[in-house]
């Protein structure tokens, strides 16, 4: 795993309340993913970046990811939180990168939620 993967790791999904998680490099629309069996392809990097160029849309249509459509929960310049059934979507937009994070059912998501926006504001920093 590179360093990013860790630190995703060691943050995120070692809190046994984060499945999935990604750094999305805005610029270059690539992700790094954690853990590495977690994919993004480039059309599911396009709607994350989307999300946050036209937040009122996503307010009212949702975000449509991983074959499952996301009630729009919260949307800022600075995060969104979106939620399907039992499971849910945090991403956190820093300077140059999106932060995303997914939980499933059985995980709790305000702690998804807190752990991501702790990880996003030290990525604000860097």
């Amino acid at each position: 795993m590179t360093q990013i993967q860790n630190l995703l790791y060691d943050s995120l999904i070692g809190t046994q309340h984060v499945d999935c998680a990604a750094l999305i490099k805005i610029k270059e629309g690539i992700a790094l993913t954690s853990p590495p069996r977690f994919h993004l392809q480039p059309q599911q990097i396009q709607a994350i970046l989307g999300a946050f160029s036209n937040l009122s849309a996503l307010r009212r249509e949702g975000l449509h990811f991983l074959d499952k459509n996301y009630k729009c929960i919260r949307a800022d310049k600075g995060s969104v939180y979106a939620k399907c059934d039992n499971e849910g979507i945090v991403m956190v937009k820093a300077k140059s990168n999106i932060l995303l994070a997914t939980y499933r059912e059985g995980m709790r998501p305000s702690v998804c939620v807190e752990a991501t926006e702790t990880l996003g504001r030290y990525l604000r920093e860097e």
